[in-house]
Order: structure tokens, then sequence, then C-alpha cells
């Protein structure tokens, strides 16, 4: 417990609180001298030189417990020096403690940009960051904090957590190796993250051992625990996992994450009373008696798994409110319309065939496409296909949004993707497609994608259809094999599950109907304005007819057809979607036109979803 927490004199002053003047972010500092600063306007630190006493007494009020002092203190020298770095982290440090974490970001976002080699800040804001889950941004600290200092172990770990967050494991690994590399020990908590990184991988046996290794050394780590129970739960040893939760529930009784994992585990040992009794147990210990929004999602699943559809679309509708609510998101749809429009008026048959495609790389593995929206079924078609012996799994691949960012800067372009692929025009960029195909399977054969034994490797990255242009110029004899569904399906699916792409359009029932509409828009747009090496595949027909989908399916990407397809639950590698738990299980129909539970909840998506409804041939 941090001495913020020990001290009720730790709280924020009365009378800052109340004067109408002070941050909206809670720093308790002026606007003007936090927020609304122009730190370009403001004088050196040698100005602040005189106050020097007064930060050393700051921080040793802060060490010795004496937050109110060293609070007042800080903030007295702030108004005078609002540069001041001592004081400036003594305050963030206070503020983070008090879970003022609005004010803390700007507290450390200043420091950072006063000394952006300060290696101390740059972690903090980074860490900070992933706390809230802005991954990309922190990304951009964490790789600054590894140039400061590349030999700081704590840098290293940190840039590893990023990367396995980001669904990057493979290049997170490295850096997690590092760290024990540079240490020189087996820290039980480093050992604890590569576990749950490999675990990511697929790579269980390996993990378990580290798991088996960091538990052994330091027994009473509450996450390393959940990590490996999550690990267990995964690889369908439920009785393991619920073991090691007894384990977790020794060191914290009624901690909220150690209940929702038991109610995970219960749940697909389909022991549902049970799971909804410990979810209940989670909101009777919550200050306001309720759920969050993880839990609530979890709970409406469940309720769905017993056929009590009402109550569990109430708690999906509950749990989605809540997340807004607690993060802040809301679907951009301004952001999406225009690349949608953007993306349009470039790709057209005209401007196409002056844009030379690129040249396939031989010798190498190959990807292949699995595109749809979420919740459509394209796990179980990468399940299904990588169970073949020539298609390895590549899982979510960040590659293709990775090249529409940096693709204007490899062109030398002013302008923003898809318009800076004018710049293919030009005589010293006619090879410019061949680079960016080139930093995509660079980034494959860093992840282990390009095995010596397969020709192809899928990528299911959600909405790659977006860019369904640029891959066909990327890779024109790249199979792309788009998973279809009833839409109302998806929908009631995104909204039944927690998911960040589409510009967060999952977090209502509307905007995920409108987003899911914009992107199949899209790609009758691309299928009607150039020629794509492009097959549909109905999630429907593969459950009704299995086999002569996967025929289908491997037929079009030029494979024989391999028994071990048709027993894709047999495939041991761990899928890293919201779909992990389903594609280990037999094939099953309880999902197909599982909207038909749902219809009056459903009611206001079904004018916007109507068009492509008919479009695609489905029917309500």
């Amino acid at each position: 417990m941090s001495a913020s927490q020990q001290h009720p004199a730790s709280s924020p002053r009365p009378a800052r609180q109340a004067d109408p003047g002070l941050c909206a972010c809670g720093s308790q500092l002026r606007r003007l001298r936090c927020c609304e600063m122009n730190l370009a306007a403001q004088a050196s630190g040698e100005a602040g030189r005189h106050l020097l006493p007064l930060v050393e007494r700051a921080v040793q009020a802060h060490r010795h417990g004496a937050i109110e002092t060293a609070e007042t203190l800080c903030l007295d020298v702030l108004e005078l020096a609002p540069t001041q770095p001592g004081a400036l982290q003594v305050l963030y440090s206070i503020r983070k403690a008090q879970g003022a974490m609005r004010a803390a970001e700007a507290l450390i976002r200043r420091m950072v940009a006063l000394d952006p080699n300060n290696l101390w800040a740059t972690n903090e804001i980074a860490l900070l960051l992933m706390g809230k889950g802005s991954l990309a941004e922190a990304e951009i600290h964490a790789r600054n904090a590894v140039r400061i200092a590349p030999e700081n172990a704590q840098s290293h770990n940190l840039m590893g957590m990023i990367l396995t967050e980001q669904q990057r494991p493979a290049v997170g690994e490295y850096h997690y190796r590092r760290v024990l590399a540079l240490s020189g020990a087996r820290d039980p908590i480093v050992l604890a993250n590569l576990a749950w990184n490999l675990k990511t991988q697929g790579k269980m046996e390996e993990a378990r051992a580290l798991y088996e290794e960091s538990t052994t050394a330091a027994p009473q780590v509450l996450q390393t625990l959940l990590g490996w129970a999550r690990l267990e739960e995964v690889d369908r040893n439920f009785d393991l996992a619920l073991a090691l939760l007894d384990r977790a529930e020794q060191i914290a009784p009624g901690n909220p994450s150690v209940l929702l994992a038991r109610a995970v585990a219960l749940g697909r040992k389909r022991e549902y009373e049970k799971a909804l009794a410990t979810l209940d147990s989670i909101a009777s210990q919550s200050r306001d008696g309720s759920l969050g929004p993880n839990e609530l999602l979890e709970k409406g699943r469940l309720l769905d798994q017993m056929g009590r559809y009402g109550e569990a679309f109430a708690a999906f509708e509950e749990g989605k409110r809540k997340a807004r609510e607690v993060s802040g998101h809301a679907y951009l749809a301004e952001h999406a319309a225009q690349l949608a429009e953007r993306l349009q008026r470039f790709f057209t048959t005209g401007r196409l065939k002056l844009i030379p495609r690129a040249n396939p790389a031989e010798g190498v593995a190959q990807p292949l496409f699995i595109l749809g929206f979420p919740r459509s079924g394209t796990t179980l078609v990468e399940q299904t296909l990588s169970a073949h012996p020539a298609i390895a799994a590549g899982d979510e691949l960040p590659f293709i949004t990775e090249i529409t960012s940096i693709m204007p800067k490899m062109f030398d372009s002013p302008l923003a993707y898809p318009e800076a692929l004018a710049e293919l025009w030009m005589g010293d960029h006619r090879e410019g497609l061949d680079n960016l195909r080139d930093y995509y399977l660079q980034k494959s054969r860093q992840l282990g994608l390009l095995r010596q034994d397969a020709r192809w490797f899928t990528d299911k990255m959600p909405l790659n259809e977006t860019h369904l242009g640029l891959i066909g110029l990327l890779f024109p004899r790249s199979p792309m094999i788009h998973v279809l569904r009833h839409p109302l399906d998806i929908i009631t699916s995104a909204f039944s599950n927690h998911m960040t792409h589409g510009f967060f359009c999952s977090y209502a029932l509307e905007s995920a109907a409108r987003h899911y509409v914009l992107v199949m828009d899209l790609v009758e747009h691309y299928r009607r304005e150039m020629t794509l090496r492009y097959m549909t595949i109905r999630y429907e027909d593969i459950v009704d007819a299995q086999e002569t989908s996967v025929r289908r399916m491997l037929a079009f990407t030029g494979e024989e057809f391999d028994p071990s397809c048709l027993r894709f639950e047999e495939n041991r590698r761990y899928a890293r979607t919201a779909s992990y738990a389903q594609v280990t299980e037999k094939l099953y129909d309880r999902s197909r036109f599982r909207y038909r539970h749902y219809l009056d909840q459903l009611a206001p998506v079904i004018p916007i979803l109507a068009p492509v409804i008919e479009r695609l041939g489905y029917q309500i």
C-alpha cells in the first residue's frame, strides 16, 4: 500500500479543489499552469533554481509519508516554475497513488515533453498508457526507452509486455529474453510474463514449465497464478485451472479477477449455474452492487447458453453501456466514413490501370487472407485450413494496417494513404509495392510464419477487407477467402463480446450495424473496380456441408484435400480471438441463426442491415 493510501491527509486540499480556475484534469494546478500551458513559452529550468530547497523538502516529505505537505510544496513550486522536474515527479507519484490517472497522465506527459531522454519518465508514461489500453502510443514511448537505455532490463520488459498485448508475441519474446540475459537472474515476474507470451504463441508446454518455475520461486504472486490458470483453461485442463484459482483465492479472497476467471472456467465446463453464482458474488462485493463491463458480457454469454435470452441481451446492453462509460470510447463514425470515401475515390479502374502490381516473392510461403467482419467465422476457417500440412497459422497480423501508415514515408510522399499510392506513377517509385511486399514478408518471417514446409500462412486480421485493394496490389496471387454469415448473427455476436476493431463500432448495436454496411459496400466497390483472387464462403454452408466447403476452399488455394481439416478441433494451436473456446469443440450448429432469439432487441438495426441481407441472399 502506498503512503498516499495510508494517510487520510493525502487527499487534495478542499480550498484548491473549489477553485474554478483549477485544471479539469484534477492535478490541482491552475489551468494555465497545467493542460492549457504553452510549454514552448516557459522559461528554462534554471529560472527555478531558487526553489530547489522547497523541492527537496517535498521529496523528503513524500518519502516519509507526509503526503499533504509534499503535495502543498509541489503545487506552490509548480505555480512559480511549472517546468520544475523534481516537483512534477513527486506530484505525479501522488496523483498516481490516489488513482487520479487523468492528472497523472497530464503531469508525466509534461515531464517527457520537457526531457525526452528521461528514462524513468519515459518508462512511466509507457506503462500508464498501456494500462489504459492506448497500446500504439505506449509502444512509441517504450521504443524510445529502449533507445535511451538499450541495456536497461525494465525497458525491455515493458516492450515485451506491450508487444505481447498488441498480438506480436514473437517479437515480445525477444525482449523478455533480453531481460533475462541482462539481469542474469531468473526473476519470477519476468518468467511469468514470458510464460504468458509463449501461451499466446501456442507454446503451451514451455509456458507451463515457466509458470511452474515462477510459482515455485514466488508462490504468492496472484497475477502469476491467474496467468497459469488461464493457460490451463485455454488448453482445456479445466480442473487444473480451477485448482490454481483455488490457490489464488487463498492469496486474495473475493478478488474480482479470480472470480471472473473461475466463472469462465466453469462456463466452459457447462456448469452454468455455478458460473452465474460466481459472477453474482462479484456483484455482491462491489461498491454499487453491480458488475463491470467484462463480467456483464460474460454473464450475458452464460445466460445465452442457458436459453435465457431476454436476460442475456439486457446484460450485453448494460455491459456495453459501462464499457463506453469506463473507456470513453464511441464509434468514430466520421473517421470511418471519410476513410471509406477516400478509398472508393482512389481505387477506380482508371487509376488502377496505371499502378503496377508487386511481383510475387519466390521461394517463400505466401499469405492466404481470410477476410470477414469480426464474429463471422474467420477463426473457424483459419483453424480448419491451418490443420493442412501446407498451411501455417498466422492469426491476426497487423502488417497491412502498418503498411498504410508507413507508406507515405517509404514513398517520400506528402500525401496520406491511399493517395500516396500515386507516387507509383513516378519513375523512382515503380518498385514501391515490391518494397511494401517485402516489409510484410519480413515481419512475417520474424514471427516464424515462413515455414520451410508450408506454402501458405494465414492472415485473418479483422476488417482487412477494408484494404482489399491494397492487398490485391501487394499480393495479386494470394487467395482471399471472405467468410460471410447472416448479418444479424454477426451483429448479435459482436455486441456480446468486447472488441475495439472497426473504429470502436461494437460499443453500440447501431454503430456495429452501420460499420458492417460501410465495409460490405466497400468490398462491393473493390470487386467492381479491380480483378481479385477472391472467393466467398458462408459460415452456414460450412456447418451444413463441412467437407464440401473445405474441399472448395482448399481447391481455391490450389491444395489437395486433407482429412485432418475436418477435425479442426484437434488443432492444438491457440487461437488468439474471442472464438478460442468454440474452435476447440467439434463443429456445431447452435450459433447458426442465433439472431432469431433476439429479433425484438435487434429491431432498430434491421432497417440498417436490410440492403446487405438482401444482397447476400439471406432472409429474416
